[in-house]
């Protein structure tokens, strides 16, 4: 069947996370409009507003076409779609999807979802790119990719101005490039003028994975069928967590579809502790606080002892209050040294 003439012989997806900003204006003005692509960015920033800037601060820079990405809109060439905030990009055969699921890897858009779902719908299609950034987003995503035949391309760790995530996918899996931001353009424009090799049959748990992405809910047998259940609890709804080994980093996915990383799970879990232990302390003071009144109120009754016993009381909390705030600067310092 010929295709039409609109849509791109090659998919482009790209993450970003810390620094992507000024990587992805250098990138992007490497382009021109006879390269017959379309290109789809995740950059993690603020979760409010990002979306329109990026469009206008990237349109400065290249003349592709750059536009907030829509959801049901057909795929053309010479695009750069940008996701939304809080909204998962998604690509289907021809056609963007927008998806308000379960966070990934502590990100709504997340580009692991990106990479994913562009790898079941183009196979060798598609070239990932993974620029500067911070934790690693992304990695999930760029194994898919290639695993589904697609390109893997990754900003060189040595320029990169936070290399977490271009390193994190060089420690798990070969990647086709490994090159300096400047030469992008040039690789992308090699690739894209050889014909695609033929598409492959897409392995059954990257195609459920992909599938779980585009549903809010899922049954919990479609996980079940990924990997082994573990003794954790996901930190967002509570749910059992669901290992998934890959490579040589496990990844961990409960039914509803929160995923993370080792690392993602770790912090998530530390800031779930650290938010806990601030809603304990906050408790024991105001505990605290009103032993204290009713010692006052009942010393000016004249009821001595009991006034005696809601001081000790008092006293008893304020050194587990003192305790707790020890725990939580403990807390605090190693979620911040990670």
């Amino acid at each position: 069947m010929q295709r039409n003439t609109d849509e791109p012989e090659y998919i482009v997806v790209i993450g970003a996370s810390a620094g992507g900003l000024t990587a992805l204006t250098e990138f992007v003005a490497q382009f021109n409009n006879q390269m017959n692509i379309a290109v789809f960015i995740v950059l993690h920033l603020s979760t409010t507003g990002i979306g329109d800037y990026l469009v206008q601060r990237l349109q400065q820079y290249t003349p592709l076409k750059c536009k907030k990405a829509s959801s049901n809109e057909k795929i053309q060439k010479g695009y750069i779609y940008i996701a939304s905030p809080n909204h998962h990009l998604l690509i289907k055969k021809n056609m963007v999807m927008l998806g308000y699921g379960a966070y990934e890897n502590r990100w709504r858009p997340s580009i692991d979802v990106l990479f994913r779902s562009a790898a079941v719908a183009y196979s060798t299609r598609v070239i990932g790119i993974i620029l500067t950034g911070l934790l690693d987003d992304g990695r999930a995503g760029m194994l898919a990719i290639k695993r589904c035949g697609g390109t893997a391309i990754v900003q060189d760790p040595n320029e990169a101005e936070y290399p977490d995530m271009p390193l994190a996918i060089l420690d798990n899996m070969e990647v086709d490039y490994a090159i300096s931001l400047s030469q992008m353009g040039e690789i992308i424009n090699t690739i894209i003028t050889q014909s695609p090799a033929p598409e492959i049959e897409i392995p059954e748990e990257i195609q459920a994975e992909a599938h779980i992405s585009e549903n809010v809910s899922v049954g919990v047998n479609n996980v079940e069928n990924l990997g082994e259940q573990t003794i954790y609890a996901c930190p967002d709804c509570g749910g059992s967590l669901w290992e998934i080994k890959d490579e040589k980093t496990p990844r961990f996915r409960c039914y509803v579809g929160h995923s993370y990383s080792e690392a993602d799970l770790l912090l998530k879990q530390a800031e779930n502790i650290e938010a806990t232990l601030w809603v304990a302390l906050r408790m024991m003071e105001e505990r605290r606080n009103l032993h204290r009144k009713l010692a006052e109120d009942t010393i000016r009754k004249g009821f001595a002892r009991l006034a005696a016993d809601h001081r000790q009381k008092a006293e008893e909390l304020e050194t587990h209050v003192e305790k707790m705030k020890e725990i939580l600067f403990t807390t605090q310092n190693n979620i911040k040294s990670g």
